[in-house]
This record gives C-alpha cells, sequence and structure tokens, in this order.
C-alpha cells in the first residue's frame, strides 16, 4: 500500500508544528529551572532507578517528569515534517536535508539531558542544553521558511545591496552571542534548578563573589548593542523604504518590540534580585527575539553571485 502524497501547504503546516513545539520545550526547560524542579527526577531516563516509570510523589517531581513526556510530543512533531518530507510532491531534496535535522536535534536534546542530570545539573552542561534548543530552533525555522517559498520564487538582491543585506545578517552571530551570555548569567544566578528540592548544584564563580555582578552587566551590554543595531536597521528602513520590502519591516518591527521588552524585563529583574517569574519571562522573549532575528535575516534574502571575470588568453612566449 503506496502512502499518501503530501501538498506543499500541508508539509508547510507540519515544519510550523514542528516550530511551534521546539519553541515551547525551551519555555517549559526554563520553568523546571526556575521552579527548582531541576533535579525532581534525580534519575535518567527513568524518574527513580528504584521506582516507577512516572514520578510518584512531589510536586518538582511532576514539573520535571512533565517536561520529559512533553519530549516525546516535540520528537513526533520534529519526526513528522521528515517523514512527509519524502511524500511531498513537488519532491525538493533541500527540505529533506533539513527536516532530519530536527529529529536528529531532538535525540541529541534528550541525551544531553540525561547528561545533564547525571552530573547533577553542572552549568556547563546546562548551558549547553539551552543553546542546543536555540541551535535546533535555527533548523525549523529554516524549514518553515523554505517550505513557504519554491526555489526561485523570491529574487535575489543586486550586488549593490551587500551593505543592507549584511548589516541584516550581522543579527543573527549579535543575537546568538546575546543568547550565550545570557546563559553565563543565569548560570552565575540564584536560579540553579535544584533549589525546589533542596539540592545543591555548583554555579560559575570564575570571578569569586563578583561573578554574576560581571555576567550581568556583560550580558546587558551585549544586549544593548543588538537593540541599537536593530533600531539603525528599523530608522534606516523608514527613512529609505525603498532599500527593504513589507516582509523585512514587520520583522524589524516585531523584533524591536521584543528587544524593547527585554530591556524592560531586564532592568527589572536587576532591580529586583532576579525574581524566578521574571527569569521565565526573560528566556521566553529571548527565545521569541531569536525567531524575529531569523525571520529578519531570512527576509533580507540573497545576494546575486558575483559574476565570474572572464580571464584574457595568455600568451604563449615565442
Amino acid at each position: 500500500m503506496r502512502l499518501p502524497t503530501v501538498s506543499p501547504r500541508r508539509f508547510e503546516q507540519l515544519a510550523w508544528v514542528a516550530l511551534a513545539f521546539l519553541t515551547l520545550i525551551i519555555l517549559t526547560g526554563v520553568a523546571v529551572r526556575v521552579t527548582g524542579s531541576g533535579l525532581g527526577c534525580p534519575d535518567w531516563p527513568r524518574c527513580y532507578d528504584d521506582g516507577p516509570l512516572y514520578a510518584a510523589t512531589g510536586t518538582h517531581s511532576w514539573i520535571e517528569f512533565a517536561n520529559r513526556l512533553l519530549t516525546f510530543a516535540v520528537g513526533l512533531a520534529a519526526i513528522a515534517p521528515f517523514a512527509a518530507a519524502f511524500r511531498r510532491r513537488p519532491f525538493r531534496r533541500d527540505l529533506v536535508k533539513l527536516s532530519v535535522l530536527l529529529p536528529l536535534g531532538v535525540v541529541a536534546q534528550g541525551l544531553l539531558g540525561g547528561l545533564t542530570v547525571i552530573l547533577h545539573l553542572a552549568p556547563v552542561t546546562v548551558m549547553a542544553h539551552h543553546l542546543l534548543s536555540i541551535a535546533i530552533l535555527v533548523a525549523a525555522f529554516a524549514l518553515v521558511w523554505r517550505a513557504r517559498h519554491e526555489p526561485g520564487a523570491r529574487p535575489r538582491h543586486e550586488r549593490g545591496d551587500a551593505r543592507w543585506v549584511w548589516s541584516m545578517r550581522a543579527l543573527a552571530p549579535l543575537g546568538a552571542i546575546t543568547i550565550f551570555a545570557g546563559t553565563v548569567a543565569t548560570a552565575t544566578g540564584p536560579h540553579a534548578g535544584g533549589s525546589g528540592t533542596g539540592d545543591e548544584v555548583q554555579r560559575l564563580t570564575f570571578l569569586g563573589s563578583g561573578t554574576l555582578d560581571w555576567a550581568i552587566h556583560q550580558h546587558g551590554r551585549i544586549a544593548t548593542v543588538l537593540g541599537l543595531l536593530a533600531a539603525g536597521l528599523w530608522l534606516y528602513l523608514r527613512r529609505r523604504p525603498e532599500a527593504g520590502d513589507g516582509d523585512q519591516r514587520r520583522a524589524l518591527t516585531v523584533l524591536c518590540a521584543l528587544l524593547l521588552a527585554q530591556g524592560v524585563v531586564g532592568v527589572s529583574q536587576y532591580l529586583l534580585e532576579l525574581p524566578a517569574e521574571l527569569v521565565w519571562v526573560h528566556v521566553a522573549l529571548a527565545s521569541l527575539s531569536w525567531l524575529a532575528i531569523l525571520w529578519a535575516v531570512a527576509a533580507a534574502g540573497r545576494l546575486e553571485p558575483a559574476q565570474t571575470r572572464s580571464r584574457a588568453p595568455r600568451r604563449v612566449p615565442a
């Protein structure tokens, strides 16, 4: 029996579902951390090695185990577009190559999550766990973006637009550095993930007692540069609307709004001494900001390939 074919529209819907679930698992993972439930299930993959698979007692055990259960739903959502890519008509090899990264990323996340528990929430593994989630979002968003556009449907920019395109692309590495600095700040802060269960978890203390203050200020400085770049690009597009299209304007508008909200929440966190609820909001906004950055970079488009100069024939000496 032959499996039914998948339309481009249905494949795009599956890609959107995968992106939504991969974003959701980041938010629930942060909830585990800020509620101090990181070791609510002290063993992996079972909640207790000497007990049932599920969490038997305690709110923190249920919070941690619920996040693990969600991973299975995320895995199914990640597998779906990969399986559908082979039945999509017209078939596109680029979608197969992108979609395989989603289930591979989820498997890697599961293994890294287990290692994080085994190592008692070591800060480096917790940071790597979050950064891997951010990296998987790149593949998931790229899959959605490519599924929305057939090859050659979006025109390339002329070489004269290179400065604008590269300015938009600069948002991605700067955003990645900002997120990395944020994970360092979190790894030095009070939300180690084990407070709810009374577990003492190691923190980053490479500068002694001043590590947290240093990390917060470095993160704030880098985030400020990111915000200024986004605002500058938005203002430039307002003054010269011919430089970009509506998709670019919408992406920059959403990004600037999210970064502004991030700034307000970040300052509030600092003044209120990092309440758990605001930490969750901060990370949620950071995840959405990362998606907005990917949107802006994708909307900037690609440049025409450089023209290859024809070389004059070499003279052969007589």
